[in-house]
């Protein structure tokens, strides 16, 4: 459907539909992997006898029970308490449970009422008008009006923020009027499709104006979520207390009271055996990132349950920084993915839990292309060889390694050890090893977080870095690939990619009211990026999270981001 300056699109109760639909190019598994993701639709139910994954049914023998702690050991740390600064799942997945958002996302294109209760998109697709949510209060007791959403995402997009995500989600941002206590204008320097899916994420959360006028320095998370902030002890945990009044769920939820659960705690533990320890000695309730050596004994370990599910957005993919030394020769890169055979590494280091990725882009995420994995320099070592020949890269030293005008073919990845998770270190190994197969040397120095942001991300003076991203929008390519999206520009582009091709692709789907536009778009980003080597797709992440039997009542959101609202504990 196409918009006259004379139409507009209006959204009151209930879930709805984006002003286009984004289903033309989407793979079967979609269907099934959807049915899995909606906020208000999905809730996990842990019962005892052995591990298995299953929906959500009513306790046997009564309903949910009020009180008690619920604790969560997660692989990886919290960086920051500010949603709009932080990029980290782990940032996601504790402000969820704070933050309520304007809307919430049940589906690749639909979406339902939360704080806004209704919309309206103007003509021209650039003016959004909310209808709030009223009664509503934060945590510090201010109330929810619409300036707390104007200061929200006026933080957001301030320099002095330095929002590493939250900020390029919403770049066309102009400006928000506040109309009246419950109704605010939100103006876009131009349409923005993606628009009401980045308001449905955590990192957007509307935040206590009151929080925001605070110092840096005092700053605490302070929301209208189910759960409040309590403490962080850096690197140990964070802590949260039930919202006694909250009243605020998302259209759909399966309840409308406050939390059940008293208390919850995240635990920050980053070694796989330990997490898994944990849970099985009964220190914890529940735990992120099993290992998938365990996940199969969750299947006949009495007591406990396995929650599988593939994470939309970007696959965890290799990017090669096409800027800097021998990775500016295409054959260079093409010889890297060549020298690598991500699915014989993938399937014996993850056991089948993690499906082998062709494409940067998760199957379960709108506008995937299939056909795109046939520009994808596949696994051929002899190939490799070739184009290393052709790029001039003919002579070898004394280890093997290829050697040009006398210097080693060398390509630098930093190991940051905070971010390590499901074993990716070990794959990087094999990752080595194959690539010195082909007379190419990768050197992995171990660098803390600081030094990762500052003298990697923020200074290049990388050649690969490893990432993935959970946003259930295709709209994830512009984050990853368009010029502007540096990562010092509040962008995930770490392959600093500079296309006048596909900025205009990442940008028309983002404007047009088309849906075969915009799959035509996103099918050629994955096809150009492939093509050019930007990107080695290596496996997509999958959340393989564990629960005692007495957890009940988990959601997931459109993220797969766990939702403790409607959680409890049974005997």
């Amino acid at each position: 459907m196409s918009l006259s300056d004379d139409t507009a699109t209006r959204v009151d109760d209930g879930p709805v539909r984006k002003r286009r639909s984004l289903r033309s190019r989407r793979p079967a598994v979609l269907g099934a992997v959807l049915a899995v993701i909606a906020v208000a639709a999905v809730v996990l139910v842990v019962s005892a006898g052995g591990g298995d994954e299953r929906p959500a049914v009513r306790a046997a023998g009564g309903g949910p029970v009020a009180g008690g702690t619920l604790t969560y050991a997660l692989a990886g740390t919290q960086v920051s308490l500010d949603p709009a600064v932080a990029a980290t799942a782990v940032t996601g997945l504790i402000d969820r449970n704070i933050f309520d958002s304007l809307v919430a996302q049940t589906g690749p294109d639909t979406f339902a009422p939360w704080l806004a209760t209704k919309w309206t998109v103007s003509g021209d697709g650039k003016t959004y008008t909310f209808t709030l949510r009223e009664g509503v209060t934060f945590h510090d007791g201010t109330p929810f009006t619409a300036e707390a959403v104007k200061a929200s995402l006026d933080h957001v997009v301030d320099p002095a923020t330095k929002s590493a995500y939250a900020a390029s989600l919403i770049a066309p941002y102009e400006k928000s009027r506040v109309v009246s206590d419950h109704v605010v204008e939100v103006t876009l320097k131009r349409p923005f499709t993606p628009f009401l899916q980045a308001l449905s994420v955590p990192y957007l959360g509307i935040q206590s104006p009151a929080a925001l006028a605070k110092p840096v320095a005092d700053y605490r998370p302070v929301g209208t979520g189910p759960f409040s902030y309590v403490s962080w002890e850096k690197d140990k945990r964070v802590t949260l207390r039930k919202n006694a009044g909250y009243a605020s769920p998302p259209a759909g939820a399966s309840h409308e009271g406050a939390a059940y659960l008293d208390t919850l705690v995240f635990e920050f533990v980053p070694e796989d055996a330990t997490r898994w320890g944990a849970l099985t000695s009964g220190q914890v309730q529940a735990i992120a990132g099993v290992p998938p050596v365990n996940a199969g004994k969750l299947r006949s370990l009495p007591g406990f349950a396995l929650n599988s599910q593939e994470t939309p957005g970007l696959n965890y993919n290799l990017y090669l920084n096409q800027t800097r030394g021998p990775l500016r020769d295409v054959r260079v890169r093409r010889a890297l993915s060549a020298a690598v055979n991500v699915e014989e590494l993938v399937r014996n280091i993850y056991f089948g839990h993690f499906p082998v990725a062709r494409n940067p882009l998760s199957r379960t995420t709108a506008s995937y292309d299939p056909t795109a994995e046939s520009e994808l320099a596949s696994y051929d070592p002899d190939a490799a060889r070739r184009l290393l020949d052709e790029a001039g890269w003919t002579k070898t030293d004394a280890d093997g390694y290829r050697v040009k005008d006398g210097k080693t073919l060398t390509l630098v990845w930093p190991y940051w050890a905070e971010g390590n998770k499901e074993q990716r270190d070990v794959l990087a190994e094999g990752i080595q090893a194959q690539a010195k197969q082909v007379g190419i040397k990768i050197e992995r120095p171990a660098v803390d977080t600081g030094a990762f942001v500052a003298k990697y991300l923020i200074g290049g003076g990388y050649d690969l870095v490893d990432v993935s991203f959970a946003r259930p929008t295709p709209d994830v390519l512009r984050f990853a690939f368009a010029s502007g999206n540096t990562y010092a520009k509040a962008g995930g582009n770490v392959a600093l990619v500079d296309s006048p091709q596909i900025d205009r692709w990442v940008e028309e789907a983002a404007e047009t009211s088309d849906p075969a536009t915009a799959d035509k778009d996103y099918a050629a980003v994955q096809r150009e990026v492939l093509r050019q080597a930007y990107v080695l797709p290596l496996y997509t992440p999958v959340q393989l999270t564990a629960f005692s039997a007495k957890v009940r009542g988990v959601a997931f959101d459109a993220q797969t981001y766990p939702v403790f609202h409607s959680a409890w504990l049974g005997d």
